[in-house]
C-alpha cells in the first residue's frame, strides 16, 4: 500500500470517528429525558435545577456544546461523568479491561469451534460432519443473545449450579458470557471457514501436493487452510468489533462489569460524557481492528501487499 493510500485511509477513518461522534452527540441531547431530572428528580426546585444546569453547561446552546465537545477531543479530554463527577477517560479504563476479556474469551471461543468444525466438514462434505456442523450453524445463528443468556443461567447456575448467575466473580462466572457471545460468532465463522476450505480443495496446487504422496493432514494444514483463511480473517476483523458491541446485551443479562452495561447504565442515567465516551470507544476499536486486519492480510497472501505496492 503506498503512502497516499495510507494517509487517505486514515483521513477516511478519522471522518467516520467524527461522524459517528457528531451523531451521537446529538442523540443524546435530543431524546427525551433530562440529566437534571435523574440526578435531582422531578420534585427539585427550580433554582436548584436551574445551578446544576449551569453547573453541568447544559444551559448553553447546542452548537456551543458541541464545540466544547469536540474542543475536549482535540485535548484528548472526554469530559466528566454527570452521577459522580470523575472523568471519563478513568472510567472507561476500570471498565474497559472487563470487556476486552470477555470478547477475547468469545472469540477464542469462537476459532477453537469454528475453524475445526468448518475443517472437518468440508473435508467430509455432505457427510454426517457436515450436516452437523451446519444444523449448528444454524442454530447458532438463530438464537439471539438475549435468550440465549437466561437458558445458560436457568440449566447451568440454576438448575446444576455449575457456574455463578452473574458478575465476575473467578474464571467460572467468564464461562456462560463467553458462550452467549461466541455462539453466533462461531456458527458464522463456521460456514465461512466450510465454504471457503471447499473453494481452496478445488485448486490445482491442492491437487498437486496429494499427488506428490502427502499425507492428507498436511494437505488440509499447510496448503489448504492457511490459503482458505483469508475470507476468514476479514469476517473476524468484522465481527471484533461486532463483539464488543453485542457485548452490551450480554454485560446486561450477566451483569458483567464492563463497558457495555456501563453504555446502559449511563443510557437510563442521561449521563451523556459517559455515553459519548463508550460509543467513541467502540468506534475507535473499529477503526483499530479493520487496520490491523488490512495489515494482516499482507501477512497471510503477500500478493496482497505487492499488489498495493504496484498501484
Amino acid at each position: 500500500m503506498t503512502a497516499r493510500g495510507t494517509v487517505a485511509r486514515l483521513l477516511s477513518a478519522a471522518g467516520v470517528v467524527l461522524g459517528v461522534c457528531t451523531l451521537v452527540f446529538l442523540l443524546v441531547h435530543l431524546v427525551p429525558g433530562d440529566p437534571v431530572d435523574a440526578m435531582l428528580g422531578e420534585s427539585a426546585r427550580p433554582a436548584d435545577r436551574a445551578a446544576l444546569r449551569q453547573a453541568l453547561g447544559l444551559d448553553r446552546p447546542l452548537l456551543e456544546q458541541y464545540a466544547g465537545y469536540l474542543g475536549g477531543l482535540a485535548r484528548l479530554d472526554l469530559g466528566r461523568s454527570f452521577q459522580d463527577q470523575r472523568p471519563v477517560a478513568d472510567i472507561l479504563a476500570e471498565r474497559f479491561p472487563a470487556t476486552l476479556e470477555l470478547a477475547g474469551a468469545a472469540l477464542a471461543l469462537a476459532l477453537l469451534l469454528a475453524v475445526p468444525m468448518g475443517v472437518l466438514a468440508a473435508r467430509y462434505r455432505g457427510g454426517a460432519i457436515d450436516n452437523g456442523a451446519m444444523v449448528f450453524s444454524l442454530l447458532g445463528i438463530a438464537l439471539p443473545n438475549f435468550w440465549l443468556g437466561p437458558l445458560l443461567i436457568l440449566v447451568f447456575s440454576l438448575w446444576l449450579g455449575w457456574t455463578p448467575v452473574s458478575g465476575s466473580a473467578g474464571g467460572l462466572s467468564l464461562v456462560l458470557p463467553a458462550i452467549t457471545l461466541g455462539t453466533a460468532l462461531a456458527a458464522i465463522l463456521a460456514r465461512m471457514v466450510r465454504a471457503s476450505m471447499l473453494e481452496v480443495l478445488q485448486e490445482d496446487y491442492v491437487r498437486t501436493a496429494r499427488a506428490k504422496g502427502l499425507s492428507e493432514a498436511v494437505v488440509l494444514r499447510r496448503h489448504a487452510l492457511r490459503n482458505a483463511l483469508l475470507p476468514v480473517l476479514t469476517l473476524v476483523g468484522l465481527q471484533l468489533g461486532g463483539l464488543l458491541g453485542g457485548a452490551v446485551i450480554t454485560e446486561t443479562v450477566f451483569s458483567w462489569p464492563g463497558v457495555g452495561s456501563l453504555l446502559v447504565e449511563s443510557i437510563h442515567a442521561r449521563d451523556f460524557p459517559v455515553v459519548q465516551g463508550c460509543v467513541l470507544l467502540i468506534s475507535l476499536i473499529y477503526v483499530l481492528v479493520n487496520t490491523a486486519t488490512d495489515l494482516a492480510y499482507a501477512w497471510i497472501d503477500p500478493r496482497i501487499a505487492t499488489r498495493s505496492g504496484a498501484k
